[in-house]
């Protein structure tokens, strides 16, 4: 599978012009104080669809046009590919646990998508795959795809663009695909620039990778942040971009999690699902490289707002999904 180049991620800008929003980079007061730095968020929680997976999913099937497509999801990336199929007027498949949270699953029906409901996110991705082969319809992985990874992209591009001088970018770590094009779009535009990714330590799945110089396979616990949670793909070309871009990665505990959710609920007026609110996470939890970072400035990437009404309060943010299955292959919505 191709790594995708800057030139991509340019043109993928150029393809999702009125389709999506350009989402606005705005200074975080709090955590600026917090840490000594210049803190930003990119608030892809006020993307259409209410996640950053709409840049992918326009651009998987603007830029390779299908007869027909099928994904599996837990939720926000079959939202997206749906609402994308719909606009394109290709026909789509969505397989998907039947504990993902109901928003997610109303908005795929909505958008006119077919809806496979599974018993687990295994078995969505082993059915979608197995359709895709017998029905000859083309497989869109939510990550590990060199058209999707182009798309997210278009958000650190967006970063670049609004705040040249940023000198560290904190992207959500799930399958990937984000923070993968983040760091393409920024080896070509900021060099100057880190990237660092956040993952739940429920699923340490990069963390590990790094330590061990190759994906292997994680235990999986139940994590607020759902949409991340899982083992990569075997393969996935994810791990060799964020390895060879020299990108960090550090895990961060439920507490810290929960607290990122209130703390930009109360402090930013923004709603977070935990997934989304992963990488302020990081910067709450001060752990390297994100120890100090006085003086810098630094964008956060909110990248989704997608919880369900009554499962977040000021109190006590609740999961969308408990996963309970410690052998779960990718969740990453």
């Amino acid at each position: 599978m191709r790594i995708p180049d800057a030139a991509e991620i340019t043109q993928a800008a150029a393809r999702l012009r009125g389709r999506i929003r350009r989402t606005p980079l705005v200074r975080s007061t709090w955590l600026s104080a917090l840490t000594g730095a210049e803190v930003w968020l990119k608030l892809e929680n006020l993307q259409i669809e209410g996640s950053f997976k709409p840049r992918g999913a326009f651009n998987a099937l603007l830029t390779s046009p299908v007869t027909g497509a099928v994904t599996a999801s837990a939720g926000n990336h079959g939202r997206s590919l749906a609402c994308a199929a719909r606009s394109l007027g290709t026909p789509l498949t969505v397989f998907t646990p039947r504990t993902a949270p109901r928003a997610k699953i109303d908005h795929i029906r909505a958008h006119g998508a077919a809806l496979e409901l599974c018993d687990s996110y295994d078995e969505a991705e082993e059915r979608a795959l197995a359709f895709a082969r017998e029905r000859g319809v083309t497989y869109i992985s939510p990550y590990n795809d060199p058209d999707v990874i182009a798309g997210a992209g278009t958000a650190g591009l967006e970063i670049i663009e609004d705040l040249p001088a940023v000198d560290l970018i904190v992207v959500a770590v799930g399958g990937g695909g984000l923070i993968s094009g983040v760091a393409l779009a920024a080896r070509a535009h900021a060099p100057h620039a880190r990237i660092a990714g956040v993952e739940a330590a429920a699923s340490p799945v990069f963390t590990t990778a790094f330590s061990h110089g190759r994906l292997v396979e994680v235990q999986v616990g139940p994590t607020l942040a759902d949409g991340l949670a899982g083992n990569a793909e075997p393969g996935s070309i994810t791990f060799d971009i964020m390895r060879d871009l020299n990108v960090s990665v550090i895990a961060v505990d439920e507490d810290t999690i929960a607290n990122a959710m209130r703390g930009l609920l109360a402090n930013d007026h923004q709603t977070a699902e935990g997934a989304g609110a992963v990488g302020v996470a990081g910067v709450l939890s001060k752990a390297a490289p994100l120890d100090d970072l006085r003086g810098k400035r630094v964008a956060v990437i909110v990248s989704g707002g997608n919880v369900d009404p009554g499962r977040l309060s000021p109190q006590e943010p609740h999961a969308e999904r408990q996963q309970d299955d410690r052998s779960q292959r990718p969740q990453h919505d």
